[in-house]
């Protein structure tokens, strides 16, 4: 009998390691999460780097793409506009889209 009940102790004590486990995220992916939530949007033409960075999807590379891209075309009017710059094609643009203002 205590077996059993040692057995079935340590199973439900897996389980619920298991399950916290399965809850956690890597505290980058958080921060990014709960950043984008609070986030009102970031005015793109004016945008800093980190701004940019923290806009879920975007990334540091992409967001210095886009400050070039300003530096040597001018603002970007819209969706169709930031399409043209180099790595951000049309779903990238749809998924950052509602994270920018393009004022």
């Amino acid at each position: 009998m205590k077996k059993i009940c040692f057995a079935l102790g340590m199973t439900a004590l897996t389980l619920t390691a298991n399950q916290c486990l399965a809850d956690t995220k890597p505290a980058m992916e958080i921060s990014k999460t709960a950043a984008a939530s609070s986030m009102q949007k970031v005015p793109l033409n004016t945008a800093t780097l980190e701004q940019l960075d923290a806009i879920p999807g975007l990334g540091e590379k992409k967001a210095q793409a886009v400050l070039d891209y300003i530096a040597e075309h001018g603002p970007i009017k819209d969706q169709t506009q930031l399409t043209q710059v180099k790595g951000i094609g049309e779903k990238l643009a749809a998924k950052i889209s509602p994270y920018l203002s393009f004022n």
